[in-house]
This record gives C-alpha cells, structure tokens and sequence, in this order.
C-alpha cells in the first residue's frame, strides 16, 4: 500500500475514533438524563460490522500493494462526501446524535428537509459512502461486496428498531 493510502486509512479511524468519542459522551449523558436504549445487541453488530468491513479493507487492500489511482481518488472522495455529511448529521442532531439507539425524555423530532429528502441520513449519506469510499480507496473490491452485503443485515434491523422507536415517541413521525 503506498504511503498516501496509508494516510488516507490512519486519518479515516483517527477521525472516527474522535466521533466515537463524541458519541460516548452524548450517550453517558443522555443516559444520566434518563434516555433508553434500543437494540443493544444490534448496535454491538453494527459496530463488529464496521470494524471488520476496515479491517477486510485495509487488509486486501495491502494484499493488492495499490497505489493512488483514479479509482482510489474517486473512493477518497466518496468518503470525505460521506464524513461531510456525518458532520452534518451531528451538527442537526447536537446532542442526540450517537453510534447507538437512544431515546431521551427530552427528545425532539428533527425536521430539517434534509430528514425529509432523505428518511435516514446518517445511514445512507453518511454510513453506505463511507464504507463504499473507504473499500474503493483501498481498491478492496471483494471487501465492498461481501461487507456491504453483511453489513446490511444489522444496518436494516437498525433502520426498523429506528423507524419502529420514532413512531412510538413521536406521534407526527
């Protein structure tokens, strides 16, 4: 893997790593105010899923020795577009954002138009990009196939669980 795509994927986790962290503090103090969680086990899925769908990347990615290249470019792009757009959805979202599924007391449906161009930004701007980008950088074409493919099955369950907890709190949802 050449020295460009190697800091392509250290930038890629350092950057997740520090959302992880933002996430972290959003739960601990949504949970401190009384919000509940929704589909544990589903989210700890989802979270394997990620780290593996990285992993496969990286490792087939280092496999193919690949090098920049328009495919790559293009991959890198699709990424930046997918953590833009995860930047986006934590700036609506503010302290309700989080990895997992929590619902606050206090919570309060977002009606940004992009929530109603888009019914799950966070997944399909953001998530489905940044895998797609992340593969395609590493020119990890088994990885994007099989792993977007085992990834759908946690990220559908969590669309459900999602759609499911906002028809139930919010009754204009």
């Amino acid at each position: 893997m050449s020295s460009g795509l190697l800091l392509f994927v250290i930038l890629a986790v350092l950057f997740r790593l520090v959302l992880l962290v933002v996430s972290v503090r959003h739960e601990r103090a949504l949970k401190r105010d009384g919000a509940i969680e929704i589909g544990a086990r589903n989210s700890l899925w989802l979270m394997l899923a990620h780290i593996a769908f990285y992993i496969a990347a990286v490792v087939e990615g280092c496999r193919r020795g690949v090098s920049i290249d328009t495919v790559s470019g293009a991959g890198m792009v699709l990424y930046v577009f997918g953590m833009a757009m995860l930047v986006v959805v934590l700036r609506l979202l503010g302290r309700f954002w989080t990895v997992k599924l929590l619902i606050a007391a206090d919570h309060v449906l977002v009606t940004h138009p992009l929530f109603r161009w888009v019914r799950h930004p966070n997944y399909f701007l953001n998530i489905l990009p940044e895998l797609a980008g992340f593969a395609l950088a590493l020119h990890a074409y088994a990885t994007l196939i099989v792993g977007l493919i085992i990834y759908a099955v946690p990220l559908v369950i969590r669309i459900r669980q999602e759609e499911a907890a906002m028809r139930t709190r919010f009754a204009n949802y």
